[in-house]
């Protein structure tokens, strides 16, 4: 579920939008200040779905893990990268547990004001104890600007 910060923060970025499209809607292009706020306010709900469905898909797959221990000082991630149409960014699980491990990682993609644009879960299977290993999170849609990436959860298990 999206924290009240999410919230409050992915509303503020729609307010500024639809502002910028109000300012856009006194150009000379024919479209009117309500459509630009029509508009705007349909790109905001759509928007806000997008974040919806990815939040509650990540929640239903962490769910899912029974017996899971918290291991967020277990992931490093990397730089985030475009490749294609998405952002992506490499996961490595350090397994410290004292036997074979498997993680759920839950990565956040925020924009620089820290509002959660997407979030996707990764699952890194089958970790040696004191070995790492490897894998990518991709975005769930294209985003753009500047994007930063962090852990929201990690479960071992």
């Amino acid at each position: 579920m999206m924290s009240g910060r999410g919230i409050r923060g992915a509303a503020a970025g729609l307010f500024v939008a639809a502002v910028l499209l109000v300012a856009a809607g006194c150009s000379d292009d024919g479209t009117s200040p309500s459509n630009a706020v029509s508009k705007a306010a349909s790109a905001a709900s759509r928007g806000g779905e997008v974040v919806a469905s990815a939040t509650a898909k990540a929640q239903d797959e962490l769910d899912r893990i029974k017996g899971g221990v918290n291991a967020k000082g277990d992931i490093a991630l990397g730089d985030v990268t475009k490749e294609g149409d998405r952002l992506t960014v490499p996961v490595t699980a350090t397994n410290k547990s004292g036997s074979q491990a498997s993680y759920a990682v839950q990565i956040d993609f925020r924009d620089s004001s820290g509002n959660l644009l997407d979030m996707v879960v990764v699952t890194v299977d089958d970790v040696d104890n004191g070995k790492s290993k490897k894998a990518t999170a991709r975005t769930n849609r294209d985003l753009t600007g500047d994007v930063k990436a962090d852990v929201g959860r990690a479960l071992r298990h």
